[in-house]
Parts: C-alpha cells; sequence; structure tokens
C-alpha cells in the first residue's frame, strides 16, 4: 500500500517507507501508566505521513532508517492523519 492511498480509520495497513524526521522521545501518562512516545514522519514515492510509535517502539527506529510496517491503524488527532503499530501490528526496520 501507498500512502497517497491511506485514508481515515484504515486498517490492517502494510507500508514500507523512509523515516525522514524524528522528534524526540517523551514520557506520556495513560490509562496504562506511563510510556514513552515520539512522532515520526515516514514518506514513500507518493507521500508523508506521521507514525506514532509507542513504548519500545520509540527508541527502535531514527532518522534515515527504512521501515516495514504490517497491519498497521489510521486514526485522525489534531486536523491530521496518524500511523499506529497497535498491539496487533509489527514494526521492522530494513
Amino acid at each position: 500500500m501507498k500512502i497517497n492511498e491511506i485514508k481515515e480509520d484504515s486498517r490492517k495497513i502494510n507500508v514500507e517507507a523512509k523515516v525522514v524526521e524524528k522528534e524526540g522521545t517523551r514520557e506520556v501518562n495513560t490509562r496504562f501508566g506511563k510510556t514513552k512516545v515520539a512522532n515520526a514522519v515516514i514518506e514513500d514515492d507518493s507521500g508523508t505521513m506521521v507514525l506514532v510509535l509507542w513504548g519500545e517502539e520509540a527508541d527502535k527506529v531514527k532518522e534515515g532508517d527504512t521501515i516495514k510496517i504490517d497491519n498497521g491503524y489510521v486514526k485522525e488527532w489534531n486536523g491530521s492523519l496518524q500511523l499506529s503499530i497497535g498491539k496487533f501490528g509489527k514494526m521492522t526496520v530494513l
């Protein structure tokens, strides 16, 4: 799947993309307790999208990495679409 084909509330997203920008990791409180989160901008030849990295995923990637997301999902947050891996998804650094 290409980034420009991803729509709001999409599920079972499989995409391969390059990390072009990554924000610093921050700690947040969730209903499950404290965890780390970081936002990254990923791109392929069709466009860019924000990838939200939760927990240990936040430390696994850096700018310039090519990653593969299997079984991700998309939600809208503050007017923009964000891709997340979730508990049923998988991210691989290629």
